[in-house]
């Protein structure tokens, strides 16, 4: 809890993985993938709980065995198909007296609670209904858009933003996916983490951005990893 508010952290994770087979149980410094997740969620001080759905058995075992709370997912919200907005209104139906949803993607293992408790402190500081995590990136890759100095992300998927902005800023952002809040009532209103208004930027650098999806992001990450042990010797 933080400032009188509940937080839950969710944690979306299906048993299939076209690219990288049964990638959240991959083994990253002595741990399943998923675990590096559950651990900066259980970590973090100001989440009140954090569940794992998941259609796989074996994911739900691991989740529960690293102190996660499991909601087994129907199969229909398990496919290609599936959406993680069903999903999520999924686990929120399943648990209540909760003001934020804090979706934490469990292929972002150097995500940690540090940036979710900052994550949270922006919400309460903006007075936001949203929180999406950002990097920084070149100009004019797709999906990216430029920020202005408030953070503000209302027109962040507005092309004549863009256009409008693109001589202006010079920092260019995209998602990375690591970090989602969003309150729980707009959440259901609109169907969407992407809400219309009070949505903000939470900035991450581009190492801690690191998302798996191949074996080079595999690769990339246990290196990370080793060098940031290292540097905390």
């Amino acid at each position: 809890m933080y400032k009188k508010k509940k937080y839950l952290a969710v944690i979306l994770a299906r048993g299939g993985s076209k690219r990288l087979p049964k990638k959240n149980l991959i083994n990253l410094d002595n741990k399943p993938l998923i675990a590096h997740t559950i651990l900066s969620g259980m970590r973090c001080q100001y989440l009140d709980e954090t569940i794992v759905s998941s259609d796989d058995k074996k994911i739900l075992d691991v989740s529960k065995k690293y102190g996660a709370k499991i909601i087994k997912r129907p199969k229909y919200l398990a496919s290609d198909r599936a959406n993680s907005v069903d999903a999520l209104r999924h686990v929120v139906k399943n648990a209540s007296s909760f003001d934020y949803l804090v979706l934490l993607q469990p292929t972002s293992p150097l995500r940690n609670e540090k940036h979710i408790s900052e994550a949270i402190h922006l919400i309460e500081k903006k007075k936001a209904d949203a929180i999406i995590s950002v990097c920084k990136v070149e100009q004019n890759r797709p999906g990216s858009n430029f920020l202005p100095k408030n953070l503000s992300m209302r027109n962040f998927f507005k092309k004549k933003f863009l256009k409008k902005e693109s001589q202006i800023l010079k920092d260019c952002y995209i998602l990375n996916g690591a970090i989602h809040i969003c309150k729980i009532s707009p959440f259901l209103k609109e169907k969407s983490l992407f809400l219309k208004n009070k949505i903000y930027a939470y900035l991450m650098s581009k190492k801690d951005s690191v998302d798996i999806d191949t074996e080079a992001d595999i690769k990339l990450a246990r290196q990370l990893i080793k060098k940031n042990s290292i540097e905390k010797k």
